[in-house]
């Protein structure tokens, strides 16, 4: 009995990469493939390198931080929230940026003529229902 599920669970652990890669037409594979996943660990994870980051002037002033990143339907990340409010998050003015507009400049985002004032002159972003 123990070598019938011994020769069954082993069976099933080769057979296992052969089922999470079959494809059958009309469906729809889970996850990544192999392949895909080597450009998911090199990319940017948006909770780790881009949320919370703060954000600065070409004058390297800090004028807000990024709150949050849009997609748009056709999968493209179009816009960062800056929130240009007080720092600790006592007053919060989230303003929409193209993320055309950012630069990475050693590891810091730049808004290039930004200030503080003038990201709170904005109209604040709120979200749709």
């Amino acid at each position: 009995m123990k070598s019938t599920h011994a020769l069954m669970l082993a069976s099933i652990a080769f057979a296992l990469p052969a089922i999470s890669y079959a494809q059958v037409a009309g469906s729809t594979l889970l996850g990544v493939t192999q392949s895909e996943l080597r450009d998911v660990m090199l990319g940017w994870s948006a909770k780790r390198q881009i949320l919370g980051q703060p954000v600065f002037n070409g004058q390297n002033e800090r004028v807000g931080s990024i709150d949050d990143l849009i997609v748009t339907k056709q999968k493209a990340v179009s816009y960062a929230l800056v929130n240009a409010g007080g720092f600790i998050g006592l007053t919060k003015h989230d303003v929409a940026n193209p993320v055309s507009q950012f630069k990475l400049v050693d590891g810091k985002f730049i808004l290039e003529g930004a200030t503080r004032d003038a990201l709170k002159a904005l109209p604040r972003f709120e979200y749709a229902d």
